[in-house]
């Protein structure tokens, strides 16, 4: 059988990973400091009641981590599952003492007794952690103790007031700056397909896929961000146009997700179309109109007094565009490339708050219109 062989990624691939990175860091930067805040804080004040609050910072940090969940929610399960654990284990230590067996049977009967609380999986782990801990780490010496079970507490408190009294997450700003990092990717992937059907070029075309399909981690950032502003907005009462905008963040969080498939399916076609020599230049130029859509939608995603209408314009212009290519070139390449263009366009019209039925009969007005003002 032949071998394949692996491919080394490029000097662009390991800037462009690098620059993903980065833009990730600093969007968490904010998150990350609250987290270092709560966790000083836990174990200083936990410290006034305990010389070695160990599980305080534990809690903090885990009840209001940047990972993907519910903040509230993880810091009450958070607080259970701690106390499950904790009770679990030094009932145990206390009797059998410590061993192999014993912190097997600590694990199994913590998160039993977290499953039959009807935990979620935070609980469950972190019941089974914290019974690891006290056997493995501190294993009680003197009968049970109330002190770690504060600890814990203390810890989940500080979290709840550093990240919904003191700092609350604003969630229109949040879900705007989440989108953000995939519409750049987008744009940037969008427009090296147009600069590589305008030369025929199939390297740029080939990079420009590799940035499509390097948008996953960022896409999940989005839809954590929409869901946390659920939460938020269930928790709190919303600010402002929150609660109204709340659902076009969750449409357009799916349809950036469907933009992305399509441009990726688009990338494979130019790639294709570019080996062959340059493509029309109207073609090009409708994936640099989707390139302008996609970072004016991000603009308007992280300003929701911006209007929608300049996100439809270029839009239409592209999917217009795009078809005029047709009557000169129906070829299967460009038809399909023409296709995804099109269902680029509707998925950044309904990003921009349009109904599906609405988008595709704009679409289909801007071909007409554009069909009839082309010169005979």
């Amino acid at each position: 059988m032949p071998r394949l062989r692996a491919t080394m990624p490029t000097a662009g691939d390991v800037r462009r990973g690098w620059s993903r990175r980065l833009r990730r860091l600093r969007a968490e930067a904010w998150s990350l400091a609250q987290t270092a805040v709560a966790a000083a804080a836990a174990w200083v004040l936990a410290g006034l009641v305990n010389s070695n609050p160990f599980f305080a910072p534990v809690s903090a940090v885990i009840a209001l981590g940047v990972a993907r969940g519910r903040r509230t929610v993880r810091a009450v399960e958070l607080a259970v599952g701690v106390a499950v654990g904790i009770a679990v284990a030094d009932l145990i230590v206390l009797a059998l003492g410590t061993g192999v067996l014993v912190l097997a049977l600590v694990v199994a009967l913590a998160m039993a007794a977290a499953l039959l609380l009807g935990a979620g999986t935070i609980l469950v782990n972190q019941a089974a952690i914290s019974g690891i801990l006290v056997v493995t780490i501190a294993p009680p010496t003197n009968g049970l103790s109330p002190t770690r079970f504060v600890d814990a507490l203390i810890g989940a408190g500080v979290a709840l007031i550093v990240g919904q009294v003191l700092f609350p997450r604003d969630p229109v700003r949040a879900m705007g700056r989440a989108a953000r990092p995939v519409a750049s990717d987008l744009a940037v992937a969008l427009e090296a397909l147009a600069e590589a059907l305008r030369q025929g070029d199939p390297a740029r075309a080939r990079a420009a896929l590799e940035i499509a399909r390097g948008t996953d981690d960022d896409l999940s950032a989005f839809y954590d961000a929409v869901a946390l502003s659920r939460e938020t907005v269930a928790y709190r009462r919303p600010l402002g146009r929150t609660r109204e905008r709340l659902p076009l963040y969750a449409e357009a969080a799916q349809q950036m997700d469907y933009a992305v498939r399509n441009v990726r399916v688009l990338a494979r076609r130019a790639l294709a179309a570019a080996r062959r020599g340059p493509a029309p230049a109207a073609l090009a130029d409708a994936l640099s109109l989707l390139a302008q859509a996609v970072t004016a939608l991000a603009e308007q995603l992280e300003d929701p007094n911006r209007d929608e209408a300049e996100v439809r314009r270029l839009a239409l212009r592209a999917a217009a565009s795009a078809t005029s290519v047709l009557d000169d070139d129906p070829g299967l390449t460009i038809s399909v490339i023409v296709g995804q263009v099109r269902s680029t366009a509707i998925d950044l019209l309904r990003s921009a708050g349009l109904s599906n039925e609405q988008a595709r009969k704009a679409l289909d007005e801007a071909v007409a219109g554009a069909t009839r003002s082309a010169p005979a």
